[in-house]
Protein backbone atom coordinates (compact mmCIF):
# COMPACT_ATOMS: atom_id res chain seq x y z
CA UNK A 1 0.00 0.00 0.00
CA UNK A 2 1.20 3.63 -0.88
CA UNK A 3 -0.50 5.33 1.83
CA UNK A 4 -1.96 5.40 5.23
CA UNK A 5 -4.58 8.42 5.59
CA UNK A 6 -3.09 11.67 4.49
CA UNK A 7 0.15 10.27 3.71
CA UNK A 8 0.68 8.98 -0.21
CA UNK A 9 3.85 8.58 -2.28
CA UNK A 10 3.47 11.00 -4.82
CA UNK A 11 6.23 10.22 -7.86
CA UNK A 12 8.81 9.27 -5.34
CA UNK A 13 8.28 11.39 -2.40
CA UNK A 14 6.08 10.90 0.10
CA UNK A 15 3.63 13.70 0.81
CA UNK A 16 0.74 14.89 3.48
CA UNK A 17 -2.47 15.86 2.34
CA UNK A 18 -3.38 17.10 -1.40
CA UNK A 19 -0.91 18.31 -3.68
CA UNK A 20 -3.41 18.74 -6.20
CA UNK A 21 -5.83 20.92 -4.74
CA UNK A 22 -5.82 24.34 -6.15
CA UNK A 23 -4.36 26.40 -3.70
CA UNK A 24 -4.07 24.02 -1.03
CA UNK A 25 -0.99 23.15 1.27
CA UNK A 26 0.69 20.00 1.84
CA UNK A 27 4.19 18.79 3.26
CA UNK A 28 6.90 16.96 1.03
CA UNK A 29 8.49 14.99 3.59
CA UNK A 30 12.45 15.30 2.02
CA UNK A 31 15.72 14.19 2.88
CA UNK A 32 16.75 17.47 4.60
CA UNK A 33 13.04 18.26 6.48
CA UNK A 34 9.40 18.90 6.18
CA UNK A 35 8.88 21.43 3.45
CA UNK A 36 5.34 23.07 3.71
CA UNK A 37 4.45 23.55 0.26
CA UNK A 38 1.41 25.87 -1.55
CA UNK A 39 -0.29 23.38 -4.65
CA UNK A 40 1.12 25.34 -7.96
CA UNK A 41 4.10 27.64 -6.20
CA UNK A 42 7.74 26.33 -6.45
CA UNK A 43 9.35 27.32 -3.67
CA UNK A 44 8.44 25.74 -0.45
CA UNK A 45 6.58 28.41 1.93
CA UNK A 46 9.08 27.05 4.77
CA UNK A 47 11.45 24.59 5.29
CA UNK A 48 11.73 22.42 8.56
CA UNK A 49 14.95 20.58 8.75
CA UNK A 50 14.72 17.04 10.55
CA UNK A 51 17.42 18.52 13.06
CA UNK A 52 15.17 20.72 14.49
CA UNK A 53 12.21 18.07 15.05
CA UNK A 54 11.95 16.60 18.70
CA UNK A 55 8.49 15.35 18.86
CA UNK A 56 5.95 15.47 15.58
CA UNK A 57 2.29 14.86 15.74
CA UNK A 58 -0.68 14.77 13.26
CA UNK A 59 -4.14 15.79 13.17
CA UNK A 60 -6.20 14.43 10.68
CA UNK A 61 -10.26 14.41 9.80
CA UNK A 62 -11.84 12.12 8.39
CA UNK A 63 -13.70 14.32 5.56
CA UNK A 64 -12.88 17.22 3.68
CA UNK A 65 -15.85 18.83 5.07
CA UNK A 66 -14.93 18.48 8.48
CA UNK A 67 -11.88 20.80 7.63
CA UNK A 68 -13.69 23.72 7.20
CA UNK A 69 -14.52 27.12 9.35
CA UNK A 70 -18.12 25.91 9.52
CA UNK A 71 -17.12 22.77 10.89
CA UNK A 72 -15.20 24.30 13.20
CA UNK A 73 -18.76 26.22 14.39
CA UNK A 74 -19.90 22.95 14.47
CA UNK A 75 -17.54 21.74 16.92
CA UNK A 76 -18.11 24.50 19.27
CA UNK A 77 -21.45 24.34 19.21
CA UNK A 78 -21.88 20.33 19.72
CA UNK A 79 -18.71 20.82 22.19
CA UNK A 80 -17.30 18.44 20.27
CA UNK A 81 -13.46 16.53 21.05
CA UNK A 82 -13.18 15.60 17.64
CA UNK A 83 -10.54 17.13 15.09
CA UNK A 84 -12.93 20.01 13.18
CA UNK A 85 -11.82 23.17 11.72
CA UNK A 86 -8.86 24.90 9.59
CA UNK A 87 -6.43 23.08 11.88
CA UNK A 88 -7.78 19.40 11.70
CA UNK A 89 -5.60 18.46 9.19
CA UNK A 90 -2.02 19.68 10.57
CA UNK A 91 1.01 18.83 11.67
CA UNK A 92 2.25 19.65 14.89
CA UNK A 93 6.24 19.41 16.12
CA UNK A 94 8.10 20.41 19.21
CA UNK A 95 11.34 22.07 17.84
CA UNK A 96 14.79 22.88 19.59
CA UNK A 97 17.13 25.69 18.56
CA UNK A 98 15.11 28.01 19.90
CA UNK A 99 12.64 25.25 21.33
CA UNK A 100 9.26 26.28 20.46
CA UNK A 101 6.23 24.42 18.83
CA UNK A 102 5.60 24.57 14.73
CA UNK A 103 2.69 23.68 12.92
CA UNK A 104 1.55 23.32 9.43
CA UNK A 105 -1.92 23.13 7.68
CA UNK A 106 -2.43 20.78 4.69
CA UNK A 107 -5.37 20.27 2.54
CA UNK A 108 -7.46 17.27 2.81
CA UNK A 109 -8.10 14.83 0.15
CA UNK A 110 -11.37 14.47 -1.21
CA UNK A 111 -11.26 10.36 -0.51
CA UNK A 112 -12.55 9.91 3.05
CA UNK A 113 -9.58 8.51 5.37
CA UNK A 114 -10.23 5.57 7.80
CA UNK A 115 -10.35 5.66 11.19
CA UNK A 116 -8.12 2.87 11.47
CA UNK A 117 -5.02 4.77 9.51
CA UNK A 118 -5.81 8.22 11.24
CA UNK A 119 -4.86 6.08 14.05
CA UNK A 120 -1.97 3.91 12.70
CA UNK A 121 -0.70 6.94 11.54
CA UNK A 122 -0.58 8.89 14.33
CA UNK A 123 1.07 6.06 16.41
CA UNK A 124 4.07 5.63 13.32
CA UNK A 125 4.33 9.50 14.53
CA UNK A 126 4.19 8.65 17.92
CA UNK A 127 7.05 6.07 17.60
CA UNK A 128 9.40 7.25 15.68
CA UNK A 129 9.16 10.57 17.64
CA UNK A 130 9.83 8.19 20.66
CA UNK A 131 12.75 6.11 19.04
CA UNK A 132 14.61 10.00 18.22
CA UNK A 133 13.53 8.82 14.62
CA UNK A 134 12.11 11.87 12.76
CA UNK A 135 14.88 11.50 10.16
CA UNK A 136 13.99 8.62 9.24
CA UNK A 137 10.47 9.85 7.71
CA UNK A 138 12.36 11.99 5.22
CA UNK A 139 14.07 8.61 3.52
CA UNK A 140 11.17 7.70 0.82
CA UNK A 141 12.27 3.67 0.54
CA UNK A 142 12.55 3.35 4.28
CA UNK A 143 8.84 5.32 4.45
CA UNK A 144 7.80 3.06 2.34
CA UNK A 145 8.44 -0.43 3.26
CA UNK A 146 7.40 0.87 6.82
CA UNK A 147 3.90 2.16 5.44
CA UNK A 148 3.84 -1.28 3.69
CA UNK A 149 3.09 -3.35 7.46
CA UNK A 150 1.83 -0.81 9.61
CA UNK A 151 -1.05 -0.37 7.02
CA UNK A 152 -2.17 -3.66 7.26
CA UNK A 153 -2.19 -3.71 11.49
CA UNK A 154 -5.30 -3.86 13.19
CA UNK A 155 -7.37 -1.27 14.46
CA UNK A 156 -6.04 -1.47 17.81
CA UNK A 157 -4.10 -0.32 20.63
CA UNK A 158 -1.44 -3.34 20.76
CA UNK A 159 -0.53 -2.14 17.44
CA UNK A 160 1.85 0.78 19.09
CA UNK A 161 4.35 -1.93 19.90
CA UNK A 162 4.04 -3.73 16.55
CA UNK A 163 4.99 -0.19 14.86
CA UNK A 164 7.31 0.39 17.38
CA UNK A 165 8.85 -3.31 16.31
CA UNK A 166 8.73 -2.29 12.61
CA UNK A 167 10.27 1.03 12.57
CA UNK A 168 13.61 -0.47 13.88
CA UNK A 169 13.69 -3.77 12.06
CA UNK A 170 13.46 -1.74 8.65
CA UNK A 171 16.71 -1.83 7.77
CA UNK A 172 18.44 2.07 6.84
Amino acid sequence: MNRLGPLGLVGDRWVIGDPEREGGLHLVLTAEGLEHRESGTPEPLELLPWSRVMQLDIRTAHWDWMATRGAAVAKWVLQSRADLGRNACSVHALVRHPYDDWYARYSHHERAYTEAHIFLLRLLFEAVSQGKLTHRLGDAEWLGAVVEEVASLPYRRSSVKRIREIISAVPV
